[in-house]
């Protein structure tokens, strides 16, 4: 295990290499296990969100996750399809993993279309706010996720929409059909 400091004050920056899994979970096909002491490290700092650099190939991607548990004292993160395609790696291959506190206010980047939306809506602001900070990633993601800016303009108007009618509250079935019967959903 590697730990460098940045000129940063506290942001300590953890390398080391792994070996990309496949996993059983049926909601990722791949992981990185993280070593105990590195997860050890960051949960004593009440630290579940991290930024991880993957580095293979001569090529690296940089990504935000959750540090997340599976039992027995494993810690992994999570490689999805995309990084995998664009590492050109697969369960198997080892990767350099650089882990960093993730300092961000939501855990993801919050697109523009909804921050600018949320600006302009009070009720919708005050409902996103008010959900968990899981609730919060999972809506910045289903933003996030498209490519095209109008696109991402039609979801985060469909969340704040669904948000504002339901009180609050995601009812994620729903939300999944606003969203494709409105022709929002790819």
């Amino acid at each position: 295990m590697k730990k460098s400091t940045k000129t940063t004050p506290l942001v300590s920056i953890y390398q080391f290499t792994a070996t990309l899994q496949a996993s059983e979970s049926k909601i990722y096909q791949t992981h990185v296990v993280v070593p105990s002491e590195i997860a050890s490290a960051f949960l004593a700092e009440d630290t579940k969100r991290v930024v991880a650099t993957l580095t293979a190939n001569g090529k690296y991607v940089e990504y935000q996750c959750g540090l997340i548990p599976r039992g027995n004292g494993k810690t992994v993160i999570m490689v999805n399809k995309d990084h995998r395609t664009n590492l050109s790696i697969d369960a198997g291959n080892n990767v350099v993993v650089q882990l960093r506190n993730d300092e961000s206010k939501y855990g993801l980047e919050m697109p523009e279309e909804l921050a600018e939306l949320l600006k302009q809506d009070t009720e919708g602001d005050r409902f996103f706010h008010a959900l968990p900070e899981g609730k919060q990633r999972t809506l910045l993601y289903i933003v996030f996720s498209m490519k095209n800016p109008t696109r991402r303009i039609e979801r985060a108007i469909a969340i704040v929409e669904h948000l504002k009618a339901h009180g609050g509250k995601i009812d994620y079935k729903q939300l999944y059909n606003d969203l494709k019967v409105s022709k929002r959903f790819e």
